[in-house]
């Protein structure tokens, strides 16, 4: 297809700067959880962005951060091996604040990066009636100053404004190539995988304290049936210690009821579909320090 631009491009930055909604803003469709809590995404999620001129395979990446534990280790070097296999990066920060030294270390590691550096300052909705115009240049040239980028780009995941010009900064680094995927793709993730996340984020919504961070969700069967519009999915939710288990299921069922009702919403909206969501809670001690673990999980830790 002559003309057509295709290529991999890696969203990095530290936690919680709104990599995962951006992506679902220029996807048009949740592919990836969003939360409040920082190190939301554990996986690298491919969003997939296709236009008439050309195919963006986003990989959104675990925010880096120090890790304190194994699968603390297996986000920061996914985040990191992502940049040595894309045609560009879109660095995210939050320009509602200053730089810190989260950001100063990720600017650090992509100075090594061969792949042309993109500096997307999100969060720009929030200066609205709070900061001026000269305190917003001075935001974007601290952030400018941290490293060596191709361009600053103010841009909002929660209005829009800027998306469009990215893409468009994006895809002229990218090389003439095939298109990789069907036009109707915005992941190449397994419905599973997707599924799974959503009733997390629905965990990361409602709980509090240790309980976000030592969850992890498996959908174990999806079935369809075949004499109505219903599909059944079973999932667990997995935690650390008894005490957790207790905090997830509720009393009486109620946080469980209300994780399954908020999930099965979202589900039923990725499938087209009617949902029965049946979900079940069970303690896998430590499993954040347990490599075998973590790979059942999908987390593989790589030598």
């Amino acid at each position: 297809m002559t003309g057509f631009r295709s290529g991999f491009v890696a969203v990095v930055g530290r936690p919680n700067v709104g990599k995962s909604t951006m992506m679902n803003s220029l996807v048009g469709q949740k592919v990836a959880i969003v939360s409040d809590k920082p190190q939301t995404t554990r996986n690298r999620i491919h969003c997939i962005l296709t236009r008439s001129d050309a195919q963006i395979v986003f990989l959104d990446t675990p925010g880096i951060h120090k890790p304190l534990h194994k699968l603390g280790e297996y986000m920061v070097k996914t985040a990191l091996r992502t940049l040595n296999e894309v045609d560009a990066v879109v660095f995210v920060v939050d320009a509602s604040d200053s730089p810190g030294r989260g950001d100063e270390f990720v600017a650090a590691q992509l100075q090594k990066v061969d792949a042309p550096v993109i500096l997307a300052a999100n969060k720009v909705d929030l200066w609205q009636g709070t900061v001026g115009e000269e305190e917003q240049q001075a935001i974007l040239a601290a952030y400018a100053a941290l490293g060596s980028f191709h361009t600053v780009l103010p841009v909002s995941a929660i209005d829009g404004s800027g998306l469009v010009e990215l893409v468009d900064t994006v895809i002229e680094q990218l090389p003439e190539g095939p298109k990789y995927y069907p036009d109707d793709w915005i992941t190449d993730h397994p419905e599973q995988f997707v599924m799974a996340e959503l009733i997390r984020e629905k965990v990361l919504l409602l709980t509090r304290e240790e309980i976000p961070h030592a969850t992890a969700v498996i959908v174990d069967k999806v079935e369809a049936r075949e004499d109505r519009d219903l599909v059944d999915v079973w999932a667990t939710i997995y935690v650390e210690r008894r005490s957790q288990k207790g905090i997830v299921i509720g009393r009486g069922g109620s946080m469980l009821k209300d994780v399954g009702k908020l999930a099965r919403q979202d589900i039923e909206a990725l499938l087209g579909s009617q949902v029965n969501l049946q979900l079940w809670v069970k303690v896998k001690d430590d499993w954040r320090e347990r490599a075998g673990t973590l790979s059942d999980f999908g987390y593989t830790l790589d030598s």
